[in-house]
């Protein structure tokens, strides 16, 4: 949940105005979204998303896989019925410098769907595993291209949607690296400032406070819009893992991104506890679960991606 309040506070910065649907797994979650009433926040409970097919499937997936399997359906919940003419799917673990906009504002005007590479540093480059595109950023317009091209996706993670690669399948990210040649009116993100753990050894902060950067092989200058902190990870007496362990994060990224973002998340978890919404929202993971990521799966991740490669 601190993850997504984050996200929601970055954008209430950076943007005018906004509208952002949070879906809630959980009641828990769903009853503290209502009860903080941020202006420009809906919740949406899971028994208002989930219909017939997403309930039939429901107990063939992990809490996760389930996850993935309804991030289309949740995109299209909003378009159908709260007929928007637009809507762009952000997971819950980014976080805003600059507002969104400026992404879609590279879109031609005759595209209806964007979508956003990976952009992998070479060593870490999982495309044929985990898919070229990443479900971090997605754009969809409520028109006939943007509706054909999600009700196909939906459609395939109804019928399989799993944290495991088969047949050219990878839980929902896969099925995006044909887009460009399966439907009309995709269009790929070239912006590079959508940074994350397997991208930033690519670039140098050039100025740690407007956040700009520089790609090192060409000197290209270009501004940070969204960091997506995947794998961050809090534990018992306050325990935390960046990244995977397999991504290697120069000192500079951890000042002056990773360190602001867990202060933001460690406020928000006291003024939720403050206000008695929620007993504990972080910190949950045992001692345990700390060492054997950070020393047992960590050390092999490292060794296999930066060593091995």
């Amino acid at each position: 949940m601190s993850r997504g309040l984050a996200l929601y506070h970055t954008l209430a910065k950076v943007c005018e105005d906004f509208k952002l649907y949070v879906f809630a797994f959980d009641n828990s979650t769903y009853e503290v979204l209502e009860k903080l009433n941020l202006p420009g926040m809906i919740p949406v409970s899971l028994t208002e998303l989930e219909d017939e097919e997403l309930l039939k499937v429901k107990p063939t997936r992990s809490f996760a896989e389930y996850c993935w399997t309804s991030t289309s359906s949740t995109i299209l919940w909003v378009l159908k019925h709260k007929n928007e003419a637009s809507c762009t799917y952000l997971d819950a673990d980014l976080f805003f410098y600059r507002s969104p906009q400026i992404l879609l504002d590279e879109m031609p005007t005759d595209a209806s769907v964007l979508i956003t590479s990976h952009n992998y540093t070479p060593r870490y480059d999982q495309s044929k595993q985990s898919g070229k595109y990443c479900v971090q950023f997605m754009y969809f317009k409520n028109d006939d291209n943007g509706l054909k091209a999600l009700n196909w996706w939906r459609d395939r993670c109804i019928e399989w949607c799993y944290a495991r690669q088969e047949d050219g399948k990878f839980g929902d990210q896969k099925y995006l690296d044909d887009w460009l040649q399966r439907f009309s009116g995709i269009h790929e993100l070239r912006h590079l400032g959508c940074l994350a753990p397997w991208n930033v050894q690519q670039y140098e902060l050039s100025d740690a406070q407007l956040k700009t950067l520089k790609v090192k092989s060409t000197k290209v200058a270009f501004e940070a819009v969204f960091f997506h902190f995947h794998g961050v990870k809090y534990y018992t007496n306050n325990k935390f893992i960046l990244a995977p362990r397999s991504y290697l994060l120069n000192r500079s990224f951890r000042k002056h991104f990773y360190q602001p973002y867990l202060k933001k998340l460690l406020s928000i978890n006291q003024e939720i506890q403050k206000k008695r919404l929620l007993d504990d929202s972080m910190g949950t993971l045992s001692l345990k679960s700390y060492l054997k990521d950070r020393f047992l799966k960590g050390h092999w991740a490292y060794i296999k991606r930066n060593i091995l490669t």
